[in-house]
């Protein structure tokens, strides 16, 4: 739980290195989508490498192993001391080097649509900028036609279908794509024979030695702290009546923004 991690008091950002390894949910469902429209364009007689890039301390790799394990191609991890506290801009830079030196033949690129620590939904849209590609948002489906993608996603209370061209770059809804399990097959081609993990620093990535992610963030963190809930109990006493123009007198307010509806015209609940 990313509750439970401590944080840096000088810089204001989480100790990833005390994690345990596991892969963020939104992008479990982003890696997801991927092996499905891998599997698809296997079907279709079209070959389909699927790359996993994470950015973190060293024990990230567990989750590379994890993904090659579900099916990915290749993993690449992006460590380097110098890159540790990169806001979302950065990460969104440090991403995008990486695609455009090693992979810049992409043609789709799938993000989770936020992370569980800060979840600010940044990178996927950041890192389509840095591209200069462009990006869907929220998909529950991506179908892949030709040079372009169709794609569904929820909002509000309907549905929209997309299409962009290709090369784009799309983030996954955390409802859809349910993951599936690891097989003990898919751990033994991930921990075979060669390492499957690519190992990436700061020196590879063109980044130069003045680099760094903390102070070369845009972000300033001004303080961190958790919030702490104050409850207070109140007591109604009387006839049911009573005790009904209590309520709404005193909280009727927010019982009319619960429910969307003035309760002035109920008369304190009548008819409701």
């Amino acid at each position: 739980m990313v509750s439970e991690l401590p944080w840096n008091a000088k810089t204001g950002t989480l100790k990833r290195e005390l994690a345990q390894g596991m892969m963020d949910p939104s992008s479990r469902r982003a890696l997801e989508a991927g092996l499905q429209i891998k599997e698809n364009r296997a079907g279709e007689g079209r070959q389909t490498q699927l790359i996993v890039i994470s950015m973190g301390p060293p024990m990230a790799a567990e989750i590379l192993y994890q993904a090659r394990a579900l099916g990915a191609d290749k993993g690449v991890l992006l460590s380097d001391r110098r890159m540790a506290g990169a806001d979302t801009f950065l990460t969104s830079f440090i991403l995008a080097e990486f695609i455009k030196r090693e992979v810049c033949d992409v043609d789709l690129v799938l993000c989770g649509s936020q992370t569980s620590d800060s979840e600010t939904a940044q990178v996927g849209p950041q890192l389509a900028g840095e591209l200069s590609i462009p990006a869907i948002g929220y998909a529950s489906d991506i179908q892949l036609q030709g040079d372009m993608v169709r794609v569904q996603r929820h909002v509000d209370d309907f549905f929209e279908i997309l299409e962009m061209d290709l090369p784009g770059l799309v983030t996954i809804d955390q409802g859809a794509y349910t993951p599936r399990y690891t097989t003990l097959g898919g751990v033994q081609d991930a921990f075979g024979v060669g390492d499957s993990i690519t190992h990436v620093d700061a020196k590879s990535l063109g980044l130069d030695d003045t680099f760094n992610g903390v102070k070369d963030s845009p972000t300033r963190i001004v303080d961190v702290y958790s919030p702490t809930t104050q409850k207070e109990n109140t007591i109604l006493k009387g006839a049911a009546k009573s005790v009904v123009d209590q309520l709404f007198d005193g909280y009727g307010k927010i019982i009319s923004s619960a429910m969307g509806k003035d309760l002035k015209t109920h008369g304190h609940g009548e008819n409701i």
